[in-house]
C-alpha cells in the first residue's frame, strides 16, 4: 500500500502513530467528504470512538496514553499539580512522568523510536533515537535531541505550538494563518523523518487541532449559516489535516501499521465555571487576605479548594500544611462536597457534573498521594476553571467556544484484526506493543491490547 516495499529482515513489524489532539470521532464520522483518507483508513482497518481519562486534560492524557496507566501511576493529574505536604504547585514536565513510556519499552527491546511533539515530554530524552518535545517546551533549541535533529528542525521552520493568543481575537484570520503555518511545518518535518525510514516506532502529535477546536468548535457545531467564515476556516483546516494524514499513510511500507488517535473528545463550550469562586460563595473556601492569587493564600478555615480541571481537594488536617478538616471527618465532609457538586446547576438549569468521581474510583498506583479527593467530569457545555485570584461570577464566558470531553475521542488502526470496540486511552499502549511483537507483562497496563489473539 506504500511507496516502499522493503524487506526488514528480523527487525520486526513497525508502527507509525499520529496523534490528532482533541479531535472527536463524530467530527470525522459525520463528515466523510472532508475526511476521505481517514474514512478510507476506517473502512480498510478499524476505527471508533474511545473514552479518555479522568480528568480529560492534555497534560494528564498524553502521559496516560503513552504509558497505558492512570494518573495514580504516571503522577501527572493536570496542567498544575500540588507538591506533597505543601501548598506549592508546579507545572508537570516530562521528568515528572513516573511510569514507563511506550518508546522506552521499544528502545529496551533493541528497537528504535522517533518521538516528535508529544506533550509533557520536555526536556527531550537522550536514550531514544530522536525526540523533539511538544506542548510546554520553551522552544526547538532546547526541546530537540540529538543536534542533527535540532538543526534540521530549526532550518525547516519547525514550531512547537501555535500562538493561541491570536485565537482570542474576534477575527480569526491571523489565528488560522498561524495554525496553518504550524501544521504545515509539522507535516513537512514528520514527512522527512518518516522517509528517513530508520525507526521502528514513529510517534508524532499534531497539537494544532486542539488549538483550533478551542476557538472554532462552537462555530462548527452551530453550522455554516450561523458563522459562515469561521465554519469555513474550520473545515478547510481539517481538510488539510486529513490530506496530510493520507500522504503520511502513503509513505509507509507494508510492515508498518498506521495508528491515529486523539487524547480526548471535544464539544461546544457554553459556560466557564470558576470552581474556587463557587467554593468561596458556598462557604467551603476562605483566604487569609483580600489580595490572593495562589493556593498558598488559602486560610486554615478553608474546607476545600480546586485545581484545574475540576479537581477538588479537602483542606485535610495532616495532609495540607494548614488543614482545617479533621481526619475523622474526611468521609463525611467529602460526601457533603460530592452532593453539593452533583446538585450544582448552570444558568441554563442543566447540571454541571455528568458525574463526580472519588479518588478511589479514578486513581490507583504508587503516585496517588496527590490525587484529588473528587474529580468532576462535566456535562457538555461546562468548562471547569480554577485559579485563586477570585471571580465575581461563578459562571462566565470567554474567547473559547470549544472544550474537552471525556467521551468521543478517536482511534484509527490500519489493521482489520484490531477492532476498536469498548476501548479507551489505556488500550493504546499495549496495542502498539502487540502490533510490534514486543513482549510485555499485561498486568503492567490499565488497558488491554485490541489486537485479536
Amino acid at each position: 500500500m506504500g511507496l516502499f516495499d522493503r524487506l526488514r529482515g528480523g527487525d520486526g513489524p513497525r508502527v507509525a502513530f499520529f496523534g490528532i489532539d482533541g479531535v472527536p470521532y463524530s467530527l470525522i464520522a459525520d463528515n466523510p467528504d472532508t475526511f476521505p483518507n481517514l474514512t478510507e483508513l476506517a473502512s480498510e482497518g478499524s476505527a471508533g470512538a474511545i473514552d479518555s481519562i479522568v480528568p480529560p486534560e492534555s497534560s494528564a492524557c498524553w502521559p496516560a496514553l503513552t504509558t497505558g496507566v492512570n494518573p495514580g501511576e504516571t503522577g501527572v493529574y493536570g496542567f498544575q499539580d500540588r507538591e506533597n505536604g505543601s501548598y506549592d504547585t508546579y507545572v508537570p514536565m516530562g521528568r515528572d512522568v513516573r511510569a514507563t513510556r511506550i518508546w522506552d519499552r521499544v528502545e529496551n527491546a533493541d528497537r528504535r523510536a522517533s518521538v516528535m511533539n508529544v506533550p509533557v515530554t520536555f526536556p527531550p530524552q537522550r536514550d531514544v533515537q530522536r525526540m523533539v518535545s511538544g506542548f510546554l517546551s520553551p522552544g526547538v533549541e532546547k526541546a530537540a535531541y540529538p543536534d542533527d535533529l535540532r538543526e534540521h528542525l530549526e532550518n525547516n521552520d519547525y514550531r512547537i505550538d501555535v500562538n493561541a493568543k491570536l485565537g482570542h481575537r474576534d477575527d480569526k484570520a491571523d489565528f488560522m494563518e498561524d495554525a496553518h503555518r504550524t501544521i504545515d511545518a509539522r507535516f513537512e518535518n514528520f514527512k522527512h523523518y518518516i522517509q528517513e525510514d530508520d525507526w521502528d516506532l514513529f510517534f508524532g502529535v499534531f497539537m494544532t487541532t486542539d488549538r483550533v477546536n478551542h476557538f472554532l468548535f462552537g462555530d462548527y457545531e452551530t453550522g455554516e449559516e450561523a458563522s459562515p467564515e469561521d465554519y469555513e476556516y474550520f473545515m478547510e483546516f481539517y481538510e488539510k489535516v486529513d490530506r496530510y494524514l493520507g500522504e503520511l499513510r502513503g509513505m509507509l511500507d507494508d510492515d508498518t501499521t498506521m495508528m491515529v488517535a486523539s487524547d480526548h473528545g471535544f464539544t461546544t463550550l457554553d459556560y466557564e465555571v470558576h470552581c474556587n469562586a463557587w467554593l468561596e460563595r458556598e462557604g467551603w473556601l476562605e483566604y487569609d487576605t483580600d489580595d490572593h492569587d495562589e493556593l498558598g493564600d488559602i486560610s486554615e478555615e478553608a474546607r476545600a479548594y480546586s485545581l484545574i480541571p475540576g479537581r477538588f481537594y479537602l483542606n485535610l488536617e495532616g495532609r495540607e500544611p494548614n488543614g482545617g478538616v479533621p481526619q475523622d471527618e474526611y468521609e463525611e465532609t467529602r460526601a457533603e462536597l460530592k452532593e453539593a457538586l452533583e446538585n450544582l446547576t448552570g444558568p441554563n438549569g442543566d447540571p454541571v457534573a455528568d458525574r463526580v468521581v472519588t479518588r478511589e474510583e479514578a486513581y490507583r498506583g504508587a503516585h496517588d498521594d496527590i490525587a484529588p479527593d473528587l474529580t468532576v467530569v462535566p456535562n457538555h457545555g461546562f468548562d471547569l476553571k480554577s485559579g485563586f485570584k477570585g471571580h465575581e461570577d461563578v459562571f462566565d464566558t470567554g474567547p473559547r467556544n470549544g472544550m474537552h470531553s471525556f467521551d468521543n475521542a478517536c482511534l484509527f488502526v490500519d489493521d482489520p484484526d484490531c477492532p476498536v470496540e469498548d476501548a479507551d486511552l489505556f488500550d493504546i499502549g499495549p496495542t502498539v506493543l502487540d502490533l510490534m511483537d514486543i513482549d510485555y507483562d499485561r498486568p503492567e497496563f490499565d488497558g488491554g491490547s485490541l489486537v485479536k489473539q
